[in-house]
Order: structure tokens, then C-alpha cells, then sequence
């Protein structure tokens, strides 16, 4: 059976996952909003850094990106179409700003592709599904957003931590001796979570500590073969450094979005706010909605997103707020009048 790319238009994001044989093995996230790359759109320069060809412009929505590549006839105040390259960043903290190029010379104003558009160019199938649909869940999608939210993920001899930074994704390994076994039991997990993290740019692998070159060398054996197959099913391309003597390890790949862990650990509420609607809108039961969750969850939800549910599922959408329950906790019911 051949890998498919199964898209879920959401509210207020669409949701992807590779699936072959009811197993999830890569995922992306789009929430909407903000510039996506592959945007074309005229910017005009805001700022440039003497002597160099970078800077900064600015859209007709006002919003700011980072730009390279600029030439003599960009100057300062100058305007012209521009490419985003890579979409914002969020951050604990601050917020790296999206990225752009000039635009080349045979390329038109266009928006963004859609993230089905994006995913048509792997050359994998794609097909797009109802938010009812089950296919996703079945693959288990609720246990890669816990995984996501938690940065917590469970393997046979131990577990992964990941923690996005503003240097790097790093990515812990934990779990009981011996010490070499645990290091390649950790590897097909390390892999596996990359790709269904949707983790790219500079990620660090903290192994244990191994004091024979043999065993490290056999765990960059490892590695190297995981990351080429789950590469060969998915497209990622990527470097790695040899681990050193401390057990640290470096993956370098291309960046172009926030990863799943980054993008629900910057913005935990609207990441549950938007997993609550798509628990509500697969409530099968007759009858009205009842969303229950944490006041602050409650303030998540947009009125716009709130309207679409209702004109989805055909309900009226009620609330109940618990200050017992966790922030980010809440569910979704029928209920008769």
C-alpha cells in the first residue's frame, strides 16, 4: 500500500499526515494567518543593512519580513514583487520574523500554495478528507498531538524529551542501562519523531554519554540508516555530525515552518482551542453542542471560528467553564434540550 497524504481542512488550521498501513509517518500543521512561504506579493523595502544586500519589507497587510538578495535597484523605500521563503517563527519569548527574496524576473504576484498544493509536489498521493472522517484518528492522531503538546514520546527502553529552542530543537534521551543498548533503541524513535514532528533546521540529539568509540560509531550506523529510509518515504533531506565523545549529535535540515512542538508549546491555548473544535465537530450524537473547558481556553476561541462550527456541524454551540479543569483540557458533547 502506497503512502498518502491525508488533508483535513480545519478551523482556523488544516492538518496533514502521511499514512501507510494505519501508521502516521510524517505530519504538518497550518494554522492560517501570517506569510507562508511561496507567497508572491508586492513588499516595499523598509530598511537595509549598509553594506550588505539584506534588510527588511513590508506587505500591503503591514505585516514584516526579513529579506536577502536585495539589489541596487531596491533601494530603501523602493517597491517591488517579493517570494516568502520561510514562514514566522514563534519562539519562547520573541518571534523570528518570516523570510523573503526578491522575486525573479519570470514570477507573477500569487498567494501561498495550500498546504494540499505543497504536499502534491512530494509526488506522494494526496487526498483530501472531511474533518468527520476517521482515517486520521485511526492512524492515531490524537496521540501525535499529545505527543506534540507534551514533547514527551515513549519508546521500549526509555524516552524522547523535545524542547524547542531559540538555538535548536533538542531532543533528550532517557531510560535505564546498559547505556549502548538504550542509545540504539532510542534511534528509530529519534527518526520516527522528526518526521512526525514536521522538526527541521538545527536539531541536537542528547545520547548518553558512551565511552567506547565502537558503540557510538554503531549508533551513527543507526542513525544514518533511519533517517535514510524515512527520508526515501518522505522526501526529508538533511545532514548529521558523528556523535562526540559526550553523546551529542547535530541534524541540520531545511527550515521553512515551525515544527508541531514549537508551534503548540509557543501557543498552548490555541493549539487546544483548535483541538477542541475538531473534537466538536466530530460529536455524532443529535442534539446541541456543549464545549466544557478552563475559562482561558474559552477566551481561545475565536467568534469567527466559533460561528464556523455552528455552521458546520448545524448546531447551536454552548459552553460550560471549569476552573478545576486544565487550561488547555476540555471536550465536547451532545446534549438534548
Amino acid at each position: 500500500m502506497t503512502a498518502t497524504w491525508l488533508v483535513e481542512q480545519g478551523i482556523g488550521e488544516t492538518r496533514a499526515a502521511l499514512v501507510d498501513g494505519g501508521t502516521i509517518l510524517a505530519a504538518r500543521v497550518e494554522w492560517s494567518g501570517g506569510l507562508a512561504p511561496g507567497l508572491v506579493a508586492p513588499a516595499r523595502v523598509a530598511s537595509r543593512l549598509a553594506g550588505t544586500r539584506r534588510g527588511t519589507v513590508q506587505f500591503a497587510d503591514g505585516a514584516i519580513a526579513l529579506v536577502d538578495g536585495l539589489t541596487p535597484a531596491l533601494p530603501e523605500g523602493a517597491s517591488g514583487l517579493f517570494r516568502v521563503t520561510r514562514a514566522a517563527i514563534a519562539e519562547k519569548g520573541r518571534t523570528k520574523l518570516p523570510m523573503a527574496r526578491p522575486a525573479g524576473p519570470a514570477e507573477e504576484a500569487r498567494p501561498a500554495p495550500t498546504l494540499a498544493e505543497q504536499l502534491a509536489t512530494t509526488g506522494l498521493p494526496v487526498r483530501t478528507i472531511h474533518a468527520t472522517d476517521p482515517a486520521l484518528d485511526q492512524a492515531g492522531w490524537e496521540d501525535l498531538v499529545d505527543e506534540a503538546m507534551t514533547g514527551d514520546i515513549a519508546f521500549p527502553r526509555g524516552a524522547l524529551c523535545i524542547s524547542p529552542t531559540p538555538a535548536m530543537t533538542l531532543i533528550d534521551v532517557d531510560g535505564s542501562p546498559p547505556l549502548p543498548a538504550l542509545s540504539l533503541a532510542a534511534v528509530p524513535a529519534i527518526a520516527c519523531a522528526i518526521m512526525r514532528m514536521d522538526i527541521g533546521g538545527s536539531i541536537g540529539i542528547d545520547f548518553p554519554t558512551l565511552a567506547e568509540k565502537r558503540d557510538r560509531q554503531a549508533v551513527d550506523a543507526a542513525l544514518a540508516e533511519e533517517l535514510a529510509l524515512l527520508g526515501a518515504q518522505t522526501g526529508w533531506r538533511g545532514e548529521r555530525t558523528a556523535m562526540n565523545g559526550f553523546g551529542f549529535v547535530q541534524i541540520v535540515s531545511r527550515l521553512e515552518r515551525p515544527s508541531l512542538p514549537a508551534l503548540f508549546a509557543r501557543q498552548p491555548l490555541g493549539a487546544a482551542a483548535r483541538r477542541l473544535l475538531r473534537r466538536a465537530e466530530r460529536v455524532r450524537e443529535p442534539g446541541a453542542l456543549l464545549l466544557t473547558c478552563h475559562p482561558a481556553l474559552r477566551r481561545a476561541v475565536l467568534p469567527a471560528w466559533e460561528a464556523e462550527l455552528a455552521r458546520r456541524a448545524g448546531r447551536v454551540v454552548n459552553w460550560s467553564l471549569d476552573e478545576t479543569l486544565a487550561p488547555t483540557a476540555g471536550f465536547a458533547q451532545a446534549t438534548q434540550p
